[in-house]
């Protein structure tokens, strides 16, 4: 069967995986990160992104295929909200959760309320069948695009899955929700058969995803270091040490012996989830860890002469200007090699998500005009304090960098575009709460 799996703008690494999967099952698989009607008669959509629902290339793409007779069908992170993901864009089936099985039944056998993992419309009304069971970790090689060394996700050719699962529970983050808060590791051997592939494919860089890095072979909450340093020790005899990087990691789930393999087998960088420096803030997050353990990591990754960057996300919904301002004493504080701003964006299937639909939109930063310093521009609270932090950040940096006009109006185009997509996105899901 003539399979196409598009996947916009990047190639996700579930896109490849879906298509690796396809592929073993007898199928021509074709991967494209360019909406267009596809030739075959099914087509695939990996969508990691609410915005996604709302693109108008995307529904001309889905339209025009099924006009033709095609069958179109959509997996991914969205797939959290099937409603949403139907009641928007109208494919014929919505892959929910984990679809490596699913999916190959769903293409070869149609809709069916027999199917587990999935959700359509029938007559006008939604169903959505029974989950399927998690998906078995080991599985094939996932379908490598000839032209992976071309892409570049924060320096990275791509983003393989070690493990599943993330002991945290971060109320803005899907992870925990669509994989569960038990961690699921891949044996090392087919990880490194997977790297030893995406080399020979012309990848430059990989980064390690799957939640927290240095989860890789836990059991029961309790970290294995031995597993992770395997791990990036046998990714860096293939690839080179300088050519594999470990962020997103727990500042609460790194060891002595962890950072010690991060200096010698990676880039050399760690990448921390901080988000805030109030801990009131942080408890609303549910990131289960306090301002003095971000301190105290980042002393650590010091210690081991590493580089250390940090993400921040401000206009959380209860955010007080006294929370906004312990962030910035504390990014003053940190000294941080590179740091990363968003305003607080919604993603269905999230305690966020839930938690703005029951927020006043007066009281929502997303929406509430900001009325101080930043009035003139038009922005609102989040916007004002994202732009804020962002040239706050610069002057606390270990090297700091001077804001220019060019650097600050890049800054103001990027939060305008962060404001305006989240104010979408909260839309969309203030439109289906309830349904």
């Amino acid at each position: 069967m003539e399979i196409t799996i598009l996947s916009p703008g990047i190639y996700t690494y579930g896109a490849m995986l879906i298509g690796g999967v396809l592929r073993d099952a007898g199928h021509r698989v074709t991967l494209t990160r360019t909406p267009e009607v596809p030739m075959g008669s099914i087509l695939l959509m990996s969508l990691f992104s609410t915005q996604h629902l709302l693109d108008p290339a995307i529904r001309d793409v889905i339209r025009a295929h099924r006009e033709r007779g095609g069958r179109v069908y959509v997996g991914g992170p969205v797939s959290a909200a099937p409603e949403m993901v139907l009641g928007e864009i109208a494919p014929d089936a919505v892959v929910v959760g984990e679809g490596e099985e699913t999916v190959v039944r769903l293409v070869e056998e149609g809709v069916s309320p027999d199917l587990p993992g999935i959700a359509f419309l029938d007559g006008g009304r939604t169903v959505v069948t029974p989950p399927a069971p998690p998906a078995p970790i080991e599985r094939p090689l996932p379908l490598i695009p000839d032209d992976i060394g071309s892409q570049s996700i924060r320096g990275a050719s791509a983003y393989i899955e070690t493990h599943r699962g993330c002991i945290g529970g971060c109320t803005f983050c899907q992870v925990p929700r669509f994989f569960g808060r038990r961690v699921r590791s891949r044996s090392i051997e087919s990880i490194i058969e997977e790297v030893k592939a995406f080399a020979a494919h012309g990848a430059k860089r990989l980064s390690i995803s799957g939640g927290t890095g240095s989860l890789y072979g836990s059991s029961n909450g309790e970290m294995n270091p031995d597993a992770f340093i395997a791990l990036l020790r046998g990714m860096a005899e293939v690839m080179g040490p300088k050519n594999i990087s470990a962020p997103d990691i727990r500042v609460d789930c790194i060891t002595d012996e962890i950072l010690d393999a991060i200096k010698r087998y990676t880039i050399g960088w760690v990448f921390f989830g901080i988000e805030s420096g109030s801990d009131r803030v942080l408890r609303m997050m549910g990131k289960g860890v306090k301002v003095r353990q971000v301190v105290e990591a980042v002393k650590l990754c010091r210690k081991h002469r590493l580089h250390v960057a940090g993400s921040f996300i401000v206009g959380y919904p209860g955010e007080t200007e006294r929370d906004y301002m312990a962030t910035k004493d504390l990014i003053a504080t940190l000294l941080l090699d590179d740091t990363f701003v968003s305003a607080a964006e919604p993603i269905p299937g999230t305690p966020l998500a839930d938690l703005v639909v029951k927020t006043p939109r007066h009281k929502n930063p997303t929406f509430m005009p900001h009325k101080s310093d930043y009035r003139v521009l038009g922005l609102t609270e989040s916007e004002a304090r994202c732009l804020d932090l962002m040239m706050h950040a610069d002057l606390f940096r270990k090297r700091i960098r001077i804001v220019n006009d060019e650097i600050y109006n890049a800054y103001l185009a990027e939060v305008r575009k962060q404001g305006k997509e989240i104010r979408a996105a909260t839309d969309l899901i203030l439109r289906y709460a309830g349904v």
